[in-house]
């Protein structure tokens, strides 16, 4: 290993980030290395019932952090599997799809075997599979995606599948006692699949011959005796779970603080299989604006595309990243300020010791590797320009960047050309349409001629201009409105020139957007009084 290596394996080692924490808890649970060399297995889950939305994604990121932070501590190789839970039936029909009713006539069928209402692929699985691969290839994520369908009906599950069918009492003894008497009086493990309905059947189950895999069950009024492999069954989702983690060695896999109870019963199905249920951590819920839980049936919250429309992904990574046990509310609103916050993290890291560089947010969502682009001007402001009538398109925006800086290029700054085009289309579908600037009053008019006269004196070429003019503001504000009132001072500001209730650095904002532009709005918001 090289200095630089070994000095950060010892940070990381004492690093309070919580990807290493819990990349630590692997260490604890192959101190020597798991048995034959085997990789470290980290899984997560997808249920393909709905269109995948940021939760699915935040899943997969965060267990990536906790890999690469895993790789920081130890050399022994890892894998990730995306595992898909496309065999489940489908209980309701989404709210957020096309052509519902064709669903309806689907409802219990196994994912895989119902068709795509979006009439692209060969089934509703498929098409949200390809959606959430096509999703984190984008985002380059290091995966191997695994079908549920394809594992059952491969036989790749048969073996667990027996050993749970030895197991089944110890199992429903595991079960039986967290369900309601209505709910346990018809349980099972096992879901056969319907051989005249092709419905995963929610019936109990008699294990006829556990070694050769066959079970009894009644069907429309006829006892039925079927082998449960091969795909002819399925498993109740905790003990799916369970007797996944255990056929496959998972190690790692984290889940939702909803499914807290869930990840205690599959503990314990796992340990009735023989096996040993993986490390992990329960994360908090994403929540819509109105504080629900997002659901991917009824299509609440932000899809990814939705993100990725007005920020990148870098801004998603980080809003998932931040403080993973509290409850964020997830919504429009929150793109701006996590590009904001992304950079401003980015910017700092540069210059920050390698014990602070590893409790950095942009250390783990870019792996270490964090780009060296900086950002001359924050989103916020790029935001406040687009907003303004006649500014709200690229090749406008670029006009007042490359007078503000005339070293700026589309070209040789990759990542603010991405945030222009952002920013464009944030400000066009959610700011412009909000915004109503009011007449000042008398008092409030005297105190924007004096901020003006103050713009109209020249500043000398080699001193910062936005830090001049955000000097001059202040003076204005303290000489109209005092030092404890000066928050009143920038919410007229704000709602007479910008139409809105909150904005920018006023000193950056009219640096950016011209001192003869800003003198022509402070002189329109006058001519309104």
């Amino acid at each position: 290993m090289t200095d630089d290596a070994m000095q950060l394996r010892a940070e990381a080692l004492a690093s309070k980030a919580w990807p290493y924490e819990e990349a630590r808890k692997l260490l604890a649970r192959w101190p020597e290395g798991k048995p034959g060399d085997a990789p470290i297995l980290f899984e997560t889950g997808y249920g393909p019932s709905g269109l995948p939305h940021i939760g699915t994604f935040n899943e997969v990121l965060r267990t990536t952090m906790v890999r690469n932070a895993f790789h920081a501590l130890s050399d022994r190789a890892t894998r990730l599997i995306a595992f898909s839970d496309d065999m489940d039936g489908l209980r309701k029909v989404p709210d957020n799809v096309p052509n519902g009713a064709m669903l309806a006539e689907h409802l219990g069928k196994p994912l895989t075997r119902i068709p795509d209402p979006f009439g692209t692929h060969d089934s509703f699985a498929a098409h949200n599979n390809a959606r959430l691969r096509d999703f984190l290839d984008r985002y380059g994520f290091d995966y191997e995606f695994a079908s549920s369908t394809n594992y059952y009906t491969s036989g790749r599950f048969d073996a667990a599948l027996k050993l749970v069918l030895r197991h089944f009492d110890a199992i429903q003894g595991v079960m039986l006692p967290t369900l309601r008497a209505e709910r346990a009086a018809t349980y099972s493990p096992v879901l056969p699949i319907s051989p005249r309905s092709g419905v995963v059947l929610q019936v109990p189950i008699e294990v006829v011959d556990a070694e050769a895999g066959l079970i009894a069950f009644e069907d429309e009024g006829e006892r039925i005796v079927q082998s449960a492999l091969g795909g002819l069954s399925k498993l109740q989702w905790k003990v799916d779970w369970a007797m996944r983690w255990v056929a496959l060695g998972v190690d790692y896999e984290m889940a939702g603080k909803d499914l807290i109870d869930s990840v205690i019963q599959s503990g314990k199905i796992a340990r009735v299989l023989g096996g040993r249920p993986p490390e992990g951590f329960n994360y908090e819920m994403f929540l819509d604006e109105h504080g629900q839980k997002i659901s991917k049936s009824k299509g609440n919250g932000l899809s990814m595309d939705e993100w990725l429309t007005y920020g990148p992904e870098e801004s998603l990574a980080f809003f998932a990243y931040r403080e993973p046990k509290k409850a964020k509310q997830l919504h429009m609103g929150v793109i701006p300020r996590a590009v904001d916050e992304y950079w401003q993290f980015r910017t700092n890291y540069r210059g920050q010791e390698p014990k602070q560089r590893l409790g950095n947010p942009v250390h783990h969502i870019h792996d270490g590797l964090v780009p060296d682009e900086t950002l001359p001007v924050s989103f916020g402001l790029l935001l406040n320009l687009a907003s303004l009538p006649g500014v709200g398109d690229r090749e406008t925006m670029w006009r007042f960047l490359q007078r503000y800086d005339a070293g700026l290029t589309p070209e040789g700054n990759p990542a603010l050309d991405r945030l222009v085009g952002y920013a464009v289309a944030y400000a066009r579908d959610f700011v412009a349409p909000t915004l109503q600037r009011r007449p000042p009053t008398e008092g409030e008019a005297a105190a924007l001629r004096d901020l003006d006269a103050a713009l109209a004196e020249p500043v000398p070429a080699d001193v910062d201009l936005a830090a001049t003019l955000q000097d001059r503001v202040y003076e204005i504000g303290k000489r109209h409105y005092g030092k404890e009132a000066l928050r009143d001072w920038f919410g007229v500001l704000y709602e007479t020139l910008l139409g809105a209730s909150q904005g920018p650095r006023m000193g950056s904002f009219f640096a950016l957007y011209g001192v003869e532009e800003s003198r022509r709005l402070i002189a329109e918001a006058v001519s309104a009084d």
